[in-house]
């Protein structure tokens, strides 16, 4: 039986505050699709209290920016892109042009091609996400993709060194300091001083994420990655309660709208970790964001098995899935909807927000039913070709001819019926 021994907000008023950004979103868009850089200056006036001559950053600049960080600080930051781009890379390697003969004379094909310019967004208006270059900027350079631009807020108003840094190091060709729904708009639908790109990327709060819904189509998008979930899988053999209360905080931090559950199959450790979150808000820097996501949005479930432990874990479909039981492997061979899962106590979330390698850029809000996260392949797209020989196309062409009159289609059927009359051998 699965058992609610705490729930969050109800999904009336997530309702009420989505439609809410949406019809801000749309007005925004409108505004920079008519005004260009003149809109984008008023909202970055408005929202961030920032404008600078131009929001593009000079060389010097962004070398000023590397410069005025610790040498070890400069070190980190080029681990975590070693991390993320090695693991790109092999990801690269398993993705292979085809190129077979189906039938005699029939050649199919495909080609992986990189998209030819990327915006990238970096959040940094609360915290400075310097991961999120790594994620964005290094992934799609590592996928080949010619021009890739990245955007980040001011943080304390002005441009935050550790993000721009970050930014250039990961190889970005141009950097902007803006933020919000204006740095999505300028780069997808372009300004006077700002080319658009083909495709948005990048984790970003509610605002960000309802533009890139909105611009989709006109633009390609990596995915919508709305407030930061959490699943902690839990049981008391794998897990105690420190840590269960640990894992919850650390991603609930995120933000007031960040969902943390914990799903276990024993009630004592469901309870002792309430208690314990409790004990840990007292003295967490981070408790007034972290102890309002978890007022408002944190779950306790109790379940009397893994099975139905995975029936729940699959219905949420969580961008994270953290597992700290007897046996982890049971919920990654059982479990289908996830972003990542993080397998084992000694392993957790935040390895993979900061620097062990894989993306941290994940399907939010049940997406994880259709898609995974953010991956060099995202950078890639899969075209077909073909090619056939003169005996061939007589064959196919046949087929192709009643096929097309099967439904109706006379100029579809001409084309096919073209090919057999040329290359026919009486």
């Amino acid at each position: 039986m699965i058992r609610f021994l705490k729930e969050g907000i109800s999904e009336e008023i997530t309702t009420q505050v989505n439609s809410q950004v949406r019809d801000t979103v749309e007005s925004i868009l409108q505004g920079i699709a008519e005004q260009g850089d003149a809109k984008v200056r008023e909202l970055s006036e408005k929202f961030d209290n920032w404008t600078p001559n131009t929001f593009r950053l000079s060389q010097e600049q962004i070398q000023a920016c590397i410069d005025s960080l610790a040498e070890e600080t400069v070190r980190d930051i080029k681990f975590a892109q070693q991390q993320v781009k090695n693991f790109a890379r092999i990801q690269l390697e398993s993705l292979q042009d085809v190129e077979v003969e189906t039938r005699p004379g029939v050649t199919l094909g495909h080609k992986n091609i990189p998209v030819n310019s990327v915006g990238c967004y970096i959040p940094g208006g609360k915290y400075p996400l310097v991961a999120s270059a790594h994620m964005s900027v290094a992934t799609a350079k590592v996928a080949g993709v010619k021009r890739v631009i990245a955007c980040a807020p001011p943080f304390n108003g002005e441009p935050n060194p550790a993000i721009v840094a970050t930014m250039a190091l990961a190889g970005a060709d141009e950097i902007y300091c803006f933020g919000g729904v204006q740095a999505v708009g300028a780069m997808a639908l372009g300004t006077e001083t700002i080319a658009p790109v083909d495709m948005i990327v990048g984790p970003g709060n509610a605002f960000v994420a309802e533009s890139k819904r909105q611009l989709f189509g006109r633009v390609g998008i990596d995915l919508l990655a709305g407030p930061t979930e959490t699943l902690i899988i839990a049981d008391d053999v794998g897990c105690d309660a420190e840590m269960a209360a640990t894992d919850i905080l650390g991603q609930a931090e995120h933000g007031p709208n960040s969902p943390s559950i914990l799903l276990t199959n024993s009630e004592q450790l469901a309870r002792a970790t309430m208690v314990e979150i409790d004990r840990q808000l007292e003295t967490l820097p981070t408790a007034a964001i972290a102890g309002q996501a978890w007022k408002d949005y944190g779950q306790v479930v109790v379940c009397d098995s893994y099975e139905e432990m995975v029936k729940v874990a699959d219905d949420l479909a969580f961008e994270h899935v953290q597992v700290m039981t007897e046996n982890p492997d049971y919920f990654l061979d059982n479990m289908s909807n996830f972003g990542a899962m993080f397998l084992g106590p000694e392993t957790n979330v935040s390895y993979g927000d900061k620097v062990i390698g894989t993306n941290h850029t994940l399907p939010t809000s049940k997406a994880a039913r259709y898609t995974g996260g953010l991956w060099v392949g995202k950078f890639i797209k899969t075209c077909t070709y073909q090619r056939v020989t003169p005996q061939a196309t007589v064959e196919i062409g046949e087929y192709c001819s009643r096929l097309c009159e099967l439904e109706g289609f006379a100029g579809h059927k001409a084309q096919a019926d073209l090919r057999v009359k040329r290359y026919k051998v009486a």
